[in-house]
């Protein structure tokens, strides 16, 4: 038995596992920009209070530094700035007297401010250093100004940076799968109330569902509602066939006990065999009869898609013209005119067989006394391949002959035939794309069953 499965759960996958590969992709972008954006900013920082720091020592010659700048050093980003400022001697101006170890050499004349890492009193440290040209108490020369700051105040802001993100992108997630596990159960609501009219549906109520659908599932409303028309011809199929059976045996069943009673009953030998020849010939018949109803219905079941096999109509007819020679028929001529043409077709045989069967036998049955000669003949016609069953009998008119199309119809009262030839014969025609037509002759009766030929008809 196969494990079921949630739709639900399977498209709310479906949805959010590229939205959490997107949102992984977004979070590692932003955490990797927010440590950019942070060392960015932490180092414009340290310039600025660089700048401050120079600025003001050349203003107070190193004295005192400005209110500004003291606030600046104080707290650049939340954490306090080192500094010191050298004369162009190697003689401390301003700031710290012990500076962080790791700060670039520079050559004479060297303007360019640099960025660097380093270790101050064995704390890890990010500095800037500038060179400008100053004047302080009349000496002028090139002053070299250093900053530098904890890495540790920059760690804790980028921590804080990245958790801040982590919980909006987090939220944002949260947000997505709640939307999405409600949006798919609000979509698939449909679903829902299509299951809600298929519950309707019973074994006497099969109408098709005419509900409004998402045109996602329009495809298995129209293949369910095949279905249940399928369903639905199959049991009237079914009714009808047992209320056809039930009414068309009833009487010759109700004979066949009759006689058997009166076999029973018979007061001499000879009257109980005629008794018992009655009642064999009762029995045939009435063995005929429920063999023509079962064939009828299994007309029913021959469709485009129901095993077919490829054969010659020549051969068959010659075969089946052949069975019916080897039977009595009170001197009737039975001829096969088969033609040269090899003539091939993909159809159901038996069910064809049968076909031409019982217009051989409806000939036989029903020419009268004058027939003496049918004739049975195949020929292509324009995409058809027809098989011809000619007599020489009684003949119908155009009245009944509408009559003996019809189910059980008797085109005469006296008739022993059971009314279900010329309907299979009909209806096996159909069945295949074809037709049977019946046209009158002077005199006799030409039935003609037309087959649409296969596409390797003629080889």
């Amino acid at each position: 038995m196969k494990r079921s499965y949630s739709l639900r759960i399977r498209l709310t996958l479906i949805i959010l596992i590229p939205l959490l590969f997107v949102a992984g992709a977004a979070s590692f972008w932003q955490l990797n920009n927010a440590r950019l954006t942070a060392g960015d900013v932490f180092d414009r920082s340290l310039q600025s209070a660089a700048l401050a720091v120079s600025n003001d020592v050349a203003l107070s010659s190193g004295d005192a530094l400005g209110i500004e700048t003291r606030k600046i050093l104080a707290d650049t980003s939340g954490g306090r700035v080192y500094y010191h400022v050298y004369a162009p001697d190697g003689v401390i101006v301003a700031g710290y007297a012990t500076p962080p170890a790791g700060i670039p050499s520079a050559a004479d004349g060297d303007l360019n401010a640099v960025y660097f890492n380093g270790v101050y009193l064995g704390r890890e440290v990010r500095g800037y250093r500038m060179r400008t040209h100053m004047q302080v108490d009349g000496f002028s020369g090139i002053f070299t100004t250093t900053v530098w700051q904890d890495v540790k105040i920059r760690s804790t802001f980028v921590r804080a940076l990245i958790l801040r993100s982590l919980i909006v992108i987090s939220s944002i997630i949260l947000s997505l799968t709640l939307i999405v596990w409600f949006g798919v159960r609000i979509g698939l609501r449909p679903l829902n109330d299509l299951q809600q009219a298929i519950d309707l549906r019973s074994g006497d109520e099969l109408k098709p569902i005419q509900r409004a659908v998402p045109v996602e599932v329009k495809g298995i409303v129209w293949t369910l509602n095949r279905l249940l028309g399928q369903v639905s011809d199959a049991m009237a199929t079914q009714g009808e066939f047992i209320s056809n059976a039930a009414h068309q045996l009833r009487n010759p069943l109700a004979g066949v006990l009759a006689l058997a009673e009166s076999v029973r009953s018979a007061r001499s030998e000879v009257a109980m065999r005629e008794r018992a020849d009655d009642l064999v010939k009762a029995a045939k018949e009435t063995s005929q009869l429920a063999q023509k109803l079962l064939t009828y219905e299994r007309t029913k079941s021959i469709s485009p898609a129901s095993e077919k096999e490829h054969f010659s109509l020549r051969d068959l007819i010659a075969e089946l013209v052949s069975e019916f020679q080897s039977m009595p028929h009170r001197g009737v001529e039975l001829e096969a005119s088969p033609g040269n043409e090899v003539l091939e077709i993909t159809a159901d045989r038996t069910m064809v067989r049968e076909a031409v069967a019982n217009l051989i036998d409806n000939a036989l049955k029903h020419g009268g006394p004058k027939l003496s000669k049918i004739s049975v003949s195949c020929e292509r016609n324009e995409g058809f391949l027809s098989i011809f069953v000619e007599d020489d009998g009684r003949g119908l008119n155009p009245e009944e002959i509408q009559t003996a199309l019809q189910r059980f119809g008797q085109v005469s009262a006296n008739s022993d035939g059971s009314g279900l030839g010329l309907p299979i014969v009909s209806r096996v025609a159909e069945r295949h794309g074809g037709s049977l037509e019946l046209t009158a002759r002077q005199p006799g009766l030409t039935a003609q069953i037309s087959l649409p030929a296969s596409p390797s008809g003629k080889r």
